[in-house]
């Protein structure tokens, strides 16, 4: 039975994509990389920053040091970071705290397994932190997914098994780290008929019938 519900937080809970895009597209000109698109953003969906820094790098053809790498990095985190001082609870993606309440109401502990370091801000501008129990985030594990890690780390401290905890999630790689910890998952998104999760809905605005799901 279901005890604790593991949301992944941008995609599911909210929508910061075009913060990431402006981000990646500002440092990705500044290397003259001049064809970064939003198709090129959406591979990024649900990997570790480096992994996205590779897939920006993949559009040059200059090789960099790991350390100008990690340079790179925190330079697009800082691009991010300045942006989300423009984050408020409008980006809160339709039905999230309704949904959230609702859970709780049913006894569920609320977590949240995010391989961004940011989350903790996030959740504080957008006043989600309000609803989440505990917060299992890139400063806590050393990989990403789809190792399940962030997801272990989730379970661990809301006290619970991995068996007990659902996952909610829009990337395919969140829904292997998902399968990987030994959790069933809810596929949300539009790409959400292609995650292969144990249940499916387009998102959290949608008639999900939680009750049969938490008691399978």
């Amino acid at each position: 039975m279901i005890k604790g519900i593991i949301f992944d937080l941008d995609g599911v809970l909210v929508s910061t994509d075009e913060l990431h895009y402006q981000a990646w597209k500002r440092l990705a000109q500044e290397l003259d990389i001049k064809d970064f698109t939003k198709e090129d953003n959406e591979k990024q969906r649900g990997v570790s920053r480096m992994e996205s820094l590779e897939i920006v790098l993949n559009k040059g053809d200059k090789v960099y040091s790991l350390e100008e790498k990690e340079e790179l990095a925190e330079r697009k985190n800082a691009y991010y970071v300045d942006l989300l001082e423009t984050l408020d609870n409008k980006a809160v993606l339709c039905g999230v705290v309704k949904t959230i309440r609702y859970l709780k109401q049913l006894g569920m502990l609320i977590g949240i397994g995010s391989v961004s370091k940011n989350t903790p801000a996030i959740l504080q501008k957008t006043e989600l932190d309000q609803y989440i129990d505990k917060v299992s985030c890139g400063l806590d594990i050393t990989n990403s997914k789809p190792d399940p890690e962030v997801f272990l780390v989730a379970a661990g401290k809301l006290g619970l098994e991995p068996e007990n905890c659902l996952v909610v999630e829009d990337s395919a790689a969140g829904i292997v780290a998902a399968k990987a910890a030994g959790m069933k998952s809810l596929g949300v998104g539009p790409y959400y008929k292609s995650l292969s999760a144990t249940y499916e809905a387009t998102g959290l605005d949608t008639d999900i019938p939680w009750e049969t799901i938490l008691q399978n």
